[in-house]
């Protein structure tokens, strides 16, 4: 399949609840388009993950702002990866679990604390020539300006029997954390997860994945040559 010819700084955001599989659609879309890929949730996670660590207060939000721009972590892009490191290690599977994505929730929710990630998730766009951004927030907030825009959803039971599946977790207990993260995104005061404007909205519940997949390239291939 060829490649997109691409100009700088090009964004497509793809942006969805907890388990909707919004990161394995958009790295095989990025994949598929020659585009590099970001999860910016891997900020929050990031950070949620150094704070616990650290032991920091998750209600101490000028700290947490402080950490966020601090050495003692780091986010590095690479094709198919966003790589977290703590002190130089790498812990980029140690953050997907349930319990960091609840501090990452929690502290998603801090007005300061946002403000002082936005500017390296931004800067993701400033190292390549088209990219692929997934997270909660990125056609609203992070990219509002993106070329395109797609918000990808799923019933509640099938994103919960997809993490389970992922993290060998009972899906029972699954179900519980994802309601409770759910429910934090979507009524936080800063940057709630809601559905962005102009996006195009695939619910995935009963597809496959090549399908969820192929639906949203055509999608966003047309797009992209109006443009």
């Amino acid at each position: 399949m060829m490649e997109l010819e691409l100009d700088m700084g090009r964004v497509i955001t793809i942006d969805g609840p907890a388990a909707s599989g919004k990161t394995s659609v958009s790295r095989e879309l990025a994949r598929r388009l020659g585009w590099n890929w970001v999860s910016t949730g891997a900020f929050y996670r990031g950070l949620a993950y150094t704070a616990y660590r650290l032991k920091y207060d998750l209600q101490d939000e000028e700290k947490l702002a402080q950490l966020s721009m601090s050495n003692k972590w780091r986010i590095e892009m690479t094709e198919s990866k966003t790589r977290v490191l703590f002190a130089d290690e790498d812990v980029t599977d140690d953050i997907a679990t349930e319990e960091v994505g609840s501090v990452a929730s929690q502290i998603s929710r801090l007005p300061k604390v946002r403000d002082s990630l936005l500017g390296g998730q931004r800067d993701c766009r400033a190292r390549t020539e088209g990219l692929i951004a997934e997270g909660r927030d990125c056609g609203t907030i992070v990219f509002p300006d993106a070329e395109v825009k797609i918000y990808l959803t799923a019933r509640s039971e099938d994103r919960a029997a997809r993490r389970a599946k992922e993290l060998g977790t009972s899906e029972s207990e699954t179900i519980a954390a994802q309601q409770i993260r759910d429910k934090q995104d979507s009524s936080r005061k800063a940057a709630p997860l809601t559905i962005p404007e102009k996006a195009f909205v695939v619910d995935s519940s009963k597809l496959s994945f090549d399908e969820v997949v192929s639906k949203v390239e055509v999608f966003v291939r047309k797009e992209l040559k109006k443009n």
